[in-house]
């Protein structure tokens, strides 16, 4: 039996790699992918985002066999951390 921390449905993956995020009006952020699951991610940025809003985030492959990680989020939080703001989110779409 999981013990409570791991009551999960998808394991989160320590990544620690840079992101590019896409708001609605086109603009570009760069942040740094903290971790990944199947369902969602944790995401550092230096400009806060409101809860709900959906980001178009394009995560580089380190493996030219596989194309980058391209996915529609949705902010569930967004938190000020040490360098910025720590964005929990949603994977609402993935579109490659």
């Amino acid at each position: 039996m999981r013990d409570f921390s791991e009551k999960r449905d998808f394991h989160r993956m320590q990544v620690n790699t840079e992101i590019t995020i896409t708001d609605a009006e086109g603009r570009q952020h760069k942040g740094l992918c903290k971790d990944l699951s199947g369902t969602g991610m944790q995401v550092l940025v230096e400009t806060a985002f409101a809860e709900g809003t959906q980001l178009h985030t394009l995560l580089p492959s380190t493996n030219e066999q596989f194309p980058p990680f391209e996915t529609v989020i949705e902010v569930l939080r967004c938190e000020p951390a040490e360098g910025g703001y720590l964005i929990g989110a949603a994977i609402r779409e993935v579109k490659r």
